[in-house]
C-alpha cells in the first residue's frame, strides 16, 4: 500500500531551489521564521555529491529545518524521512531527523518527535539520516504518533557545538507502508490505530477506530496484551494472535464470528473465552447462538453465570449454547461445600426457615436434608440479617426447631444466582461431569428452558436441578443422563438425574441410566413421554427403588410411552407442610398409558407403582392404568402396586375413578384389574354366594361396587328347576371388606360373571 499511488496524496516536499521560504528555523507553525534570506543559508546550485542542495551554517545548539508543509498523518500509513548530509568546513555536529505533531491549530504533546542522533565523523564524510513515523508501534518505528495527530511539520536537527558548515542533500518523505504490511490486505492491524498491546494502556479507542476502518475487512489483534476498560463490540471479523484483557462487568460482543474458538482466542484461555462468550449471548445484540463449534472446553471451576454476568438479573430472550463437549478438569474449585445449622420451622411460613444459626456460611443453592424433609428441597434464598432461608418447598415433618444439612453441590452452568431466566436452550452439548461436577442448575424463576440432544455424563450428584421456579415448562428432549455409579447397588448410590418443582415439563424421548432416582417431580401438567430410564442393578433380589417421583398428591400428568426397567413410580405428598387430608384435592389425576415395565432379578415384594401418602385421611380420585406390558426376568414378583404405610394408609372408603385395564401381565403373580370380572361358579345350591375379588383389586382395595351381573346358562335350584329371580348383591364383606355376596331368593347353583370396583367411577 502506498498512499501516494493509491490515493494521489502529496508527501514529497520542494527542493530546497524552490525557495527557501517554505522552510522553517523553528518548528514549522505558520509565522515561524524561515530560511529566506537568512545569513547563515545559502543554496549551493552544484554540489559534486549532492547537485543543488542547501548549505547552512550552526549558529544554535539545536539548528531545525522544517518543512512548513502539511505532511498528513494516516492510520496504517508509515512514513520515512530521510536525506543526507555532509560537513565542510567548522565543528562537527550530529544530526538527526524530527518533526511537530499537530492535531487542528496545536501541538500534540507527549510523543516522541525525533529520529536516532547519528555523529558525523569527518569533513566530506556523506551521512545517511532517516526515521520512519507513523500511527501504530511497530518494530523499526522511531515516531509513534498514534490517532491524536492529523499532520506533522518534518525535517532535521544538527545538534552540538555550533560553527560548523553543512550541507543538506533535498529532504525525502515517502510511505513506506510496504516494509510492514502487505500490498494486497483483507484486513487492518489495530496497532496502526493507537493500539499499544502493553495490557495496561486502555486501547478500547483504537479497536472502535480500526472496526470503523475496516469497511468489509477483518481485524488483526497482534501479538501483545490489549487491555479493554469498557464493554466493546466489534462489527468487522476478528483475528486474534494477541491477547485482550477486559473488567468481568465488561462485555465483548464479537458480531461477525460470535462462537467459542475466537473468544478462547481473544482471551487466551478457554474458560475466559467460554465466560467472556456467555455473557455476551445475554446481552441484547444481534446473536442469538453461541456455537461451540464442536470443540470442547476444558473448565477446571464452575460457570457462575451471575459472576459472569453481574448485570444480568432477568432476561427473556431466546438464546442458544450449543454443538460442543464441556469436560470437567478436577480442581478445589468443585469441592462441595456442607453446612449443618440449627433452624426453625412453622408450617404457617411453610416455604422459610428462621433463626438459622450459620446462615451467612449457607449459600443459595444448598440442597437441605434432616428430619421432616422431603428429597430434593432447596435453599433458593437468604436473608443473612433477617437470619432466614426461602426454601424451594415446604417440608412435611411440621413445625419445630431442628438441625438440618445444607449441602452445596457444584454445577457446570450454575444459574442460581439469575433471578429469572427464560428461553434459554442447550442444544448438542456433551457435559463430561467426571464424577467431579454436577450439571445444571436452573435459575430461581424461569419459563420455556430448553435442553435437547445433550449428554449429561457421570454427574458427581445432580444432573439438572431446580432450586425455584426455573423449571416452569421446563423442555427436555432426547438427551442421555448417564450415572457415575452404575456399579454400586441401587440403595448405595446417592446421584438424582433431575428434580422440577414447577409445572407444564415435557420430558421426552431421552435416557436415564442407574442413578439413585431418575425424576424428582413436584407440579402438575407434566408429559412423561418416551423415555426410557433402568436404576437395577447387579445384584440379585436387590431391593429397588423409585425412579419417578411424583410429590404432589394431584399431578394431572401423564406418564406415557416410557421402558421403565428396575425401579418403582412412587406418589407422595412429601412437599405438603401438613400431609393430612385436608381441603385440598387428594391423590389424583395420573394416567400412565402404554409403557413398558421391566424387572430383573428382583425380590417377589418388589412393586412398579407404589402410592406413600405423608399423611392420613387420602385417598385416590382419578388414576388410569392402561395398556401397559410388565414383564419380569429371572424372577416372579407378587403384584405390580401397592401403598408404602411408612407414614400413613389410604381411606378405601373414598377411591374413586381408579382404573386398570388392558394391561399385560408377564412373571407377575397376581394381575391387577379394576373393575374386574370374575367368572362364580356353584356347584351346591345356596342362598348367599360369595365373591373374592380383593387379590385383583389394586391397592387392598374393598369391593365397593358392583357393576355387573350375568348368568350363564341356567341358574337352578336344588331340584334343577330354573330360578328367574335375579339377586341383590352387599358389597365390602368380610373382614377386609373385599369380599360381595350375592344373596338368592332361594338356595340356587350355577355359573355367573361379577364385575367388581374398588371405587365409585366417578
Amino acid at each position: 500500500m502506498n498512499k501516494a499511488i493509491t490515493e494521489g496524496l502529496a508527501l514529497m516536499p520542494p527542493a530546497f531551489d524552490e525557495g527557501l521560504g517554505l522552510w522553517s528555523s523553528e518548528n514549522g507553525t505558520a509565522g515561524s521564521a524561515t530560511y529566506s534570506g537568512a545569513t547563515n543559508a545559502a543554496l549551493v546550485p552544484a554540489d559534486q555529491d549532492f547537485g543543488s542542495c542547501l548549505e547552512l551554517v550552526k549558529t544554535q545548539a539545536t539548528q531545525k529545518l522544517r518543512y512548513m508543509g502539511h505532511t498528513p498523518i494516516l492510520p496504517g500509513c508509515y512514513l520515512r524521512i530521510s536525506t543526507r548530509v555532509k560537513v565542510i568546513s567548522g565543528n562537527l555536529p550530529a544530526v538527526r531527523v524530527a518533526g511537530y505533531a499537530m492535531s487542528g491549530s496545536s501541538h500534540v504533546s507527549g510523543l516522541v518527535e525525533v529520529g536516532p542522533s547519528t555523529a558525523i565523523g569527518g569533513y566530506g564524510d556523506i551521512v545517511t539520516v532517516s526515521a520512519i513515523v507513523g500511527t501504530g508501534k511497530r518494530g523499526g518505528v522511531d515516531m509513534v504518533w498514534g490517532t491524536v495527530p492529523d499532520y506533522g511539520f518534518f525535517g532535521i536537527d544538527l545538534t552540538g557545538q555550533t560553527g560548523g558548515t553543512v550541507r543538506v542533500e533535498n529532504i525525502v518523505i515517502e510511505d513506506i507502508t510496504e516494509a510492514f504490511l502487505r500490498d494486497m490486505m483483507d484486513w487492518v492491524d489495530v496497532r496502526d490505530y493507537g493500539a499499544m498491546g502493553d495490557g495496561v494502556t486502555n486501547d478500547r479507542t483504537a479497536f472502535v477506530a480500526a472496526d470503523a476502518a475496516a469497511a468489509g475487512r477483518s481485524i488483526l489483534v497482534p501479538e501483545g496484551v490489549y487491555y479493554i476498560g469498557s464493554s466493546l463490540s466489534l462489527t468487522a471479523p476478528m483475528r486474534f494472535v494477541g491477547t485482550l484483557k477486559m473488567p468481568v462487568a465488561a462485555r465483548l460482543a464479537l458480531l461477525s464470528n460470535y462462537d467459542f474458538p475466537t473468544y478462547a482466542e481473544a482471551f487466551g484461555d478457554e474458560v475466559t473465552g467460554f465466560q467472556k462468550a456467555l455473557q455476551a449471548l445475554f446481552g441484547f445484540t444481534d446473536h442469538n447462538t453461541l456455537d461451540l463449534c464442536g470443540r470442547r472446553v476444558d473448565l477446571d471451576r464452575p460457570i457462575d453465570v451471575a459472576d459472569v454476568t453481574p448485570d444480568l438479573s432477568s432476561f427473556s430472550n431466546r438464546r442458544v449454547l450449543r454443538n460442543g463437549q464441556i469436560n470437567v478438569v478436577d480442581s478445589t474449585a468443585w469441592d462441595t461445600v456442607t453446612v449443618t445449622s440449627q433452624a426453625s420451622y412453622s408450617t404457617s411460613a411453610s416455604t422459610t426457615l428462621s433463626s438459622v444459626a450459620n446462615i451467612a456460611n449457607i449459600p443459595v443453592g444448598a440442597r437441605v436434608t434432616g428430619s421432616g424433609v422431603g428429597r430434593e428441597v432447596y435453599v433458593r434464598a437468604v436473608n443473612v440479617a433477617g437470619g432466614s432461608l426461602t426454601l424451594s418447598q415446604p417440608l412435611f415433618g411440621g413445625s419445630g426447631t431442628r438441625t438440618y444439612t445444607f449441602t452445596r453441590d457444584r454445577y457446570i452452568l450454575d444459574f442460581s444466582g439469575v433471578g429469572k431466566l427464560d428461553r434459554f436452550n442447550i442444544d448438542d452439548v456433551e457435559f463430561l461431569c467426571n464424577g467431579i461436577a454436577s450439571g445444571i442448575m436452573l435459575p430461581v424463576t424461569g419459563e420455556m428452558n430448553h435442553i435437547r440432544d445433550c449428554y449429561i455424563n457421570r454427574p458427581k450428584a445432580r444432573g439438572i436441578t431446580s432450586i425455584g421456579r426455573g423449571c416452569q415448562d421446563l423442555l427436555v428432549d432426547r438427551c442421555q443422563f448417564l450415572s457415575n455409579e452404575g456399579a454400586l447397588a441401587a440403595t448405595d448410590r446417592t446421584t438424582i438425574a433431575m428434580n422440577v418443582n414447577a409445572n407444564d415439563t415435557k420430558i421426552r424421548e431421552s435416557r436415564f441410566v442407574r442413578f439413585r432416582h431418575t425424576l424428582v417431580m413436584n407440579g402438575t401438567g407434566h408429559l412423561i413421554v418416551g423415555n426410557h430410564w433402568f436404576q437395577g442393578d447387579d445384584f440379585d433380589s436387590s431391593p429397588l427403588l423409585p425412579g419417578l417421583i411424583f410429590c404432589q398428591a394431584n399431578v394431572q400428568s401423564a406418564v406415557t410411552g416410557n421402558y421403565i426397567d428396575g425401579n418403582t413410580v412412587e406418589w407422595t405428598n412429601e412437599y405438603d407442610p401438613t400431609p393430612d387430608l385436608g381441603t385440598e384435592y387428594s391423590f389424583g389425576g395420573l394416567t400412565i398409558t402404554g409403557n413398558t415395565f421391566v424387572c430383573i432379578r428382583a425380590a417377589s415384594w418388589f412393586r412398579w407403582l407404589s402410592v406413600r401418602p405423608y399423611g392420613a385421611g387420602h385417598y385416590i380420585q382419578g388414576l388410569s392404568v392402561t395398556g401397559n406390558v410388565f414383564r419380569t426376568v429371572d424372577c416372579t414378583i407378587d403384584r405390580i402396586e401397592g401403598v408404602d404405610t411408612a407414614y400413613a394408609g389410604l381411606d378405601k372408603q373414598r377411591m374413586r375413578n381408579v382404573v386398570f385395564a388392558s394391561n399385560t401381565f408377564n412373571g407377575v403373580s397376581q394381575m391387577t384389574v379394576n373393575p374386574v370380572m370374575l367368572q362364580v361358579d356353584q356347584a351346591t345350591a345356596q342362598t348367599v354366594w360369595t365373591v373374592s375379588p380383593g387379590d385383583w383389586l389394586p391397592f387392598g382395595g374393598w369391593a365397593r361396587n358392583v357393576q355387573g351381573l350375568v348368568a350363564e346358562n341356567v341358574i337352578s335350584n336344588s331340584a334343577g328347576s330354573r330360578v328367574s329371580t335375579m339377586p341383590y348383591v352387599t358389597v365390602e364383606q368380610g373382614s377386609a371388606k373385599q369380599n360381595v355376596t350375592l344373596n338368592w331368593p332361594e338356595a340356587a347353583k350355577g355359573r355367573v360373571h361379577v364385575t367388581v370396583r374398588m371405587d365409585n367411577p366417578n
